[in-house]
């Protein structure tokens, strides 16, 4: 008989095969760890975004100079809201921003040069550069139903609005909510007036 080599693991072989386990142990440790911290937080994301805010990007240029393409904006699920507040509301499987001007019941009028009228007072608007009467196919003066809103955009010669028939005056259905917080650009984060 032949001799027999000896197949036994050496002491150093043995400490670097429990050095290699433990390394894969803790690996799989730290990767069910982030995964699931992801799994939370990607949960977390998706509940705070279906209850209690939207984020948005701004497409085009009917809220500017306040609000400019590109930028990213969130929208507080809110349904209370004040005149000049920036509200988010759907129209045609978009999402369109809009500044409230008239609240149920409230007579609106706009004069040839752009000035709005709330109930026969003018409403001082520092947030628009140039008043214009804008695309506006509805008779003024006009009164806003109940349970809706009168909006306008900022940029008033191109912004399509309530004073359009095609969007009309905004109902509680639509509602996305109020516009609160710039996030993007870095350089203008904060609050949105």
């Amino acid at each position: 008989m032949g001799t027999q080599k000896n197949t036994r693991p050496t002491l150093v072989q043995l400490n670097q095969e429990l050095d290699r386990r433990h390394h894969k142990k803790a690996f799989n440790r730290a990767l069910r760890g982030t995964v699931w911290t992801l799994v939370v937080v990607a949960a977390v994301a998706i509940i705070c975004s279906t209850f209690f805010f939207s984020v948005l990007q701004i497409e085009g240029s009917s809220m500017e100079p306040t609000l400019n393409e590109g930028e990213l904006v969130v929208a507080s699920k809110s349904k209370h809201f004040q005149r000049d507040d920036i509200i988010a509301f759907y129209y045609n499987n978009k999402v369109l921003l809009k500044r409230v001007m008239g609240f149920p019941g409230e007579w609106i009028n706009i004069d040839q040069d752009g000035i709005v009228y709330i109930d026969s007072q003018a409403l001082e608007e520092p947030y628009v550069q140039e008043n214009a009467l804008g695309q506006c196919d509805i008779t003024l003066p006009c009164q806003v139903p109940e349970e809706r809103w009168f909006v306008l955009g900022d940029h008033r010669a191109t912004s399509v609005d309530s004073r359009s028939k095609v969007i009309g005056n905004v109902a509680e259905e639509q509602l996305v909510g109020k516009v609160v917080f710039r996030i993007w650009p870095l350089s203008k984060l904060g609050s949105v007036n």
